[in-house]
């Protein structure tokens, strides 16, 4: 799984016929503490994610899965809207991440 925050949207007048009634949103991976760590993904959203929101993201077959969209070509689907990251204090982060909805 990957993480992630919600930073905009992405419309398509003209897809594939099977992402029909999609919403897909543009995500930035994050890293634990919340700070920026990596690309961005076109994601589609399985758990009406709003903007600025951290998010669960799973990509490849599971993303298909998650989606309901077996025979779809959907590389990444949000599948949790995350409500608080905990950290052990010896797991190399400064500081926790946490985040109340």
């Amino acid at each position: 799984m990957i993480l992630g925050r919600v930073i905009g949207t992405v419309v398509a007048t003209r897809k594939d016929e099977k992402l029909r009634n999609t919403k897909l949103l543009v995500v930035k991976q994050i890293d634990p503490t919340g700070s920026d760590d990596g690309g961005y993904l076109v994601a589609v959203d399985t758990v009406a994610a709003g903007a600025d929101e951290q998010v669960l993201v799973v990509s490849g077959s599971s993303a298909r899965m998650a989606a309901g969209m077996k025979d779809c070509p959907v590389d990444a689907a949000i599948v949790g809207i995350i409500d608080t990251i905990t950290l052990r204090p010896d797991a190399g982060y400064e500081a926790a991440a946490r985040r109340s909805r």
